[in-house]
């Protein structure tokens, strides 16, 4: 693979680029590294589009519109593997992950349907912050063998590129306020907060988390205690007050 593109990237200073130039920068390093398609998204806002989401990329045609449609994102093992992974990993990875998951047979229809789009493999390497996941890249398309030399290139990649856009786009990511954190949120806690304010059920949680309703309800009732929330509604509101998920 040509690593010279992801040597530029991470050279140069991207403080003060526009979001296009970044973009246009992050597309030379997927061009280069033999990948077809590319998303770099952060984490969600209450009720924001997922379309709001992405900071830069190109997917298919048509693919975002059946992802949404379908609701992919409940099932989708890169999306749930993150629960588990904290370092860059390989689509088929994430895929062997959840071979036994009740949920194995629909996963293996969407990354069927993946395919005729183009979408043959890829990688996702996460970004995380002081609280936890902050944003993800993913490079897709024809199958690329990455050394782990070259995973941890696109890692430093995707850190240095979310920042820059987030800074960019003046979309910061809170820090708690000292005063309040007493609270002692754990990651697993933030993560189902997080999925809780996107509107998911206790279901749709467990199954992005890999974890049973029950767990995920037990998760709910800890938190509620901790931030003395009257009901989970409560729970969202008091923590985007302090800055816990955003």
């Amino acid at each position: 693979m040509d690593k010279a593109a992801l040597f530029r990237f991470l050279e140069l200073d991207i403080s003060d680029a526009s979001c296009d130039e970044i973009n246009v920068l992050l597309e030379d390093v997927v061009d280069e590294a033999g990948f077809d398609f590319f998303t770099l998204t952060r984490q969600p806002l209450l009720r924001a589009e997922q379309e709001s989401l992405v900071l830069a990329g190109r997917w298919p045609d048509g693919w975002p519109e059946i992802y949404v449609k379908r609701k992919y994102s409940v099932i989708d093992p890169t999306l749930r593997y993150l629960g588990y992974c904290q370092n860059g990993f390989r689509w088929r990875e994430a895929a062997a992950f959840f071979e036994e998951d009740p949920q194995a047979k629909r996963i293996m229809r969407m990354l069927k349907q993946a395919k005729k789009f183009g979408l043959e493999d890829g990688y996702v390497f996460p970004v995380h912050g002081r609280q936890g996941l902050a944003g993800t890249l993913t490079v897709a398309g024809r199958p690329v063998e990455l050394s782990a030399g070259e995973v941890l290139m696109f890692e430093a990649v995707a850190r240095k590129a979310l920042w820059a856009l987030l800074e960019s786009s003046n979309l910061g990511v809170p820090v708690s306020d000292p005063a309040n954190r007493s609270h002692n949120m754990t990651k697993r806690e933030i993560e189902t907060l997080s999925l809780l304010a996107q509107g998911y059920t206790s279901g749709e949680m467990g199954s992005t988390l890999g974890l049973s309703t029950h767990t995920v309800d037990w998760y709910m009732n800890g938190i509620q205690n901790k931030l003395d929330a009257r009901n989970r509604h409560h729970a969202v509101a008091i923590a985007f007050r302090r800055g816990l998920i955003s």
